[in-house]
């Protein structure tokens, strides 16, 4: 039986529950949803307290950082006086889709999406936009349809630090590269990034890249199994990038399991407490962390400002494909070693006792 959504309005302390809560989306003529009477209303002017819909994939959501965004965006657009209606998916890009459409239904003001798949969702997002709501692309952008804005750290920022810590780490040496999700552009911008820093090192000779591999998800499980295939070919590497935490994770347990842990350096991104654990301890070279609290409290002023219509400059204008400039609203990672754990800290993004938990500090 597939799981049914959870829905949370995060102003409201009473959750409902209903047998069949994905309503089939109404069609018209033309194939596309028809805008319900509640959107009919509100765009003829009702007021009303502001809606801000939010539709993630319950995949994406059971990373540790995910958790985080929500919290703080929730918290940041209740105090700019909006309701936060938060829909998880049952983890692929149908279910997300057949939400949205729902949500569609549900007088929402502004839709802010983290996409499953960056690609695949760009029709239910023209249906959304041809309904009179607006969309945010959160940390993922939307291929291939306009879009209102996009808000997002530098992914190629990301992974130019990757190749910055580990020429320094390991300017000679054999890699492993392990990316994340062929379903997010973000995993291609990590590479890019990547690559402009190791492939001069590359071309001279210093460093190979011995194997490089893609994930279908941002997954632990898919990681231990793929780089454990790779290591049951061959082990010697000196170095693994990794997509984030999670898969950095599992090549570190893969790694402890041949007692080769600290011997190889490891980085990956999103400063989950894990992985700065390990940085403490030795077996992460490096971690990326992403400032998520000024990220999701500029995504909760991004989206009112939109829907009351002021003036919120972007950052940059970005292509996705569609033909249109998008504007976009882009923050800096900053790579983690065990020097500067405390930027982490002082952030209050973990605290000092859990970060150093288990290296007795």
């Amino acid at each position: 039986m597939k799981p049914l959504p959870v829905i949370f309005l995060i102003t409201i302390l009473v959750s409902c529950s209903a047998k069949n809560p994905i309503p089939e989306a109404p069609s018209s003529g033309s194939g596309r949803s028809a805008a319900p009477a509640a959107i009919k209303s509100r765009q003829q002017g009702d007021s009303k307290k502001t809606t801000i819909g939010i539709s993630i994939a319950t995949a994406t959501f059971i990373l540790e950082r995910w958790n985080k965004d929500m919290k703080v965006f929730s918290g940041a657009a209740k105090e700019l006086g909006a309701d936060v209606l938060v829909q998880l998916s049952a983890g692929g890009i149908r279910e997300q889709i057949a939400q949205i459409n729902y949500m569609v239904t549900q007088n929402i003001d502004i839709l802010v999406v983290i996409a499953h798949d960056s690609e695949l969702i760009s029709g239910a997002i023209k249906q959304v936009r041809d309904a009179g709501i607006p969309v945010i692309a959160y940390d993922r952008m939307i291929l291939g349809v306009p879009i209102d804005a996009y808000i997002s750290f530098d992914s190629r920022e990301v992974g130019r630090q990757y190749g910055r810590a580990l020429v320094s780490a390991v300017p000679k040496g054999t890699y492993l590269v392990a990316n994340g999700s062929l379903h997010d552009i973000n995993s291609f911008d990590i590479n890019e990034g990547l690559h402009e820093i190791l492939d001069p090192h590359i071309a001279a000779g210093n460093i190979k890249i011995e194997r490089e591999i893609w994930l279908e998800e941002w997954s632990f499980d898919e990681a231990l199994e793929k780089i454990g295939a790779v290591f049951g070919e061959t082990t010697a590497f000196d170095a693994i990038v990794c997509g984030n935490d999670a898969i950095a994770g599992a090549a570190i347990q893969l790694l402890s399991e041949r007692r080769l842990a600290g011997k190889v350096a490891v980085v990956g991104q999103d400063a989950e407490l894990i992985s700065c654990q390990h940085v403490v301890e030795g077996l992460q070279l490096m971690t990326v962390y992403k400032p998520i609290g000024k990220l999701a409290s500029r995504a909760a002023r991004l989206a009112m400002a939109i829907v009351t219509k002021e003036t919120f400059p972007p950052d940059t204008l970005l292509e996705n494909g569609s033909g249109v400039k998008i504007p976009s609203y882009i923050e800096k990672p900053l790579a983690i070693y065990k020097d500067n754990m405390d930027a982490v800290i002082k952030d209050g993004f973990h605290s000092y006792e859990d970060v150093y938990r288990n290296s007795g500090l």
